[in-house]
């Protein structure tokens, strides 16, 4: 009997594609077949996003073009997963009935009995309650090459930011227990993983809900202490959760990077305070001081919303007079985008489209420049680099330093005549400098 073939499509974030892994590992358990050919497909399963608008849009121009091979008659179920299918299920159910099956955010591990009861003619809504946390049993189908992959310690959030729709469709924040990760890190590895990188709503409240007491210094030394993993990466760290003991563990453990992601989204007092951030501009410079201080090779990542409702024109220059002070490594701009249902979007002076724009870009090319500059400041230094794959045609490794995250940062570019593969760490020393990325000479070891 031929196999079941499925074909999944991830959408959004690196938490929403960690769901997607361990769907893919329960379906594989059970014996199902994958395939990368929509019209190959028995089955069509996309795990959606809507934390902006654009992602909303993506999802749903996703779901319609794989509904057509439905109504074509080449695929026997569409299921639709993840943060649209758990904010908007009624909506879906009604306008876009070539959807057989509904799983919201606390209900993936339930996804190989939903394919089987739509497979046998049921129509399939399985939204359970915000504070569950989903059981894994089974391992993970890592889809990012093999060499890194991400481990997800925590579900949820309890922040409330005015313009985040997020503890609405994910729920309270709630930790992954300790032993469950360390199992889960071991298993990934087994399976060949390099680098391992901590992603949550937000990492650095790890513990709190489960042991009284932030752990993520506690679990990333249990972490370094497994052998085969040779680099761990943290992102998400909200800026006033950062403590004096994780900063220690950070310089003190050689497989952690010395990388952090700290999502800030402004620096006004005003603004910060009307999106229901916990911080003050004096508090992150504070925070960012203290991490350069104490890790003084840190590259620090950063996001910023700009356009956010009442942001004005002095508030706006105030950040970009931030941005150039506090020379971030790394940085990602959005202009802000209003979600229903949350309290940012029912507030007055809410600010045009084009000005928004204007305002992301007028910073990007800030950001730019500041990119480049630290660029140069690294010619000449000598870093251990991750092989990511190769332009063959150039002769041309393409790798990544201990400051760049996958897919959001930049690249090292490493001309060699030797052999790697993804994944092989090797010494080079930086040559030159562009705008994002560097440009290095291998040395042999």
């Amino acid at each position: 009997m031929e196999q079941t073939k499925i074909m999944f499509v991830s959408l959004g974030c690196d938490k929403n594609l960690v769901d997607t892994e361990v769907m893919l590992g329960l379906l594989s358990s059970e014996g199902y077949a994958f395939t990368s050919e929509e019209a190959e497909a028995d089955v069509l399963i996309v795990n959606t996003c809507c934390f902006i608008n654009d992602a909303k849009e993506e999802s749903i121009q996703t779901i319609l073009d794989l509904g057509a091979y439905k109504e074509a008659g080449s695929c026997r179920a569409l299921i639709v997963t993840g943060c649209l299918a758990q904010r908007y299920a009624k909506e879906i159910r009604q306008e876009i009935p070539e959807v057989d099956a509904i799983v919201g955010t606390t209900a993936w591990d339930q996804i190989a009995q939903v394919v089987k009861d739509v497979l046998a003619g049921q129509e399939k809504t399985d939204l359970q309650p915000l504070d569950r946390l989903p059981g894994r049993k089974t391992k993970r189908m890592i889809t990012t090459g093999g060499h890194y992959a991400y481990l997800k310690i925590a579900e949820g959030c309890n922040k409330h930011c005015t313009y985040c729709v997020i503890p609405s469709i994910r729920g309270p924040y709630r930790s992954v227990p300790m032993e469950e990760l360390l199992g889960e890190a071991q298993e990934l590895a087994d399976q060949g993983v390099k680098e391992l990188i901590l992603v949550a709503q937000e990492t650095t409240l790890y513990g709190v809900d489960l042991y009284g007491e932030k752990k993520l210094p506690r679990l990333l030394e249990a972490l370094c202490r497994i052998e085969g993993l040779q680099w761990i990466r943290i992102l998400y760290c909200y800026p006033e959760e950062v403590t004096q003991e994780l900063i220690e563990v950070m310089a003190r453990e050689p497989k952690i990077c010395h990388y952090l992601d700290i999502p800030i989204q402004h620096c006004s007092d005003g603004i910060l305070k009307k999106m229901g951030r916990r911080t003050t501009r004096k508090q992150l410079e504070d925070i960012i001081g203290d991490l350069r201080r104490q890790i003084p090779d840190i590259a620090l990542r950063t996001t910023l919303i700009t356009g956010f409702p009442g942001e004005t024109t002095k508030q706006f220059q105030e950040l970009m007079e931030f941005v150039d002070a506090m020379e971030f490594d790394r940085l990602g701009v959005f202009p802000y985008s209003p979600e229903e249902n949350t309290p940012a979007a029912a507030m007055e002076d809410q600010i045009p489209e084009k000005i928004k724009e204007q305002r992301r870009d007028a910073l990007m090319e800030l950001q730019q420049r500041i990119s480049f500059e630290k660029g140069r400041k690294l010619v000449g230094r000598t870093l251990q680099v991750m092989i990511e794959g190769s332009l063959p045609e150039e002769g041309v490794y393409v790798a990544r330093t201990y400051r760049d995250a996958p897919d959001v940062d930049g690249y090292l570019f490493l001309p060699a005549e030797e052999t790697f593969v993804s994944g092989d760490l090797v010494t080079a020393v930086v040559t030159e400098a562009e705008e994002y990325d560097l440009i290095g000479e291998y040395l042999p070891d």
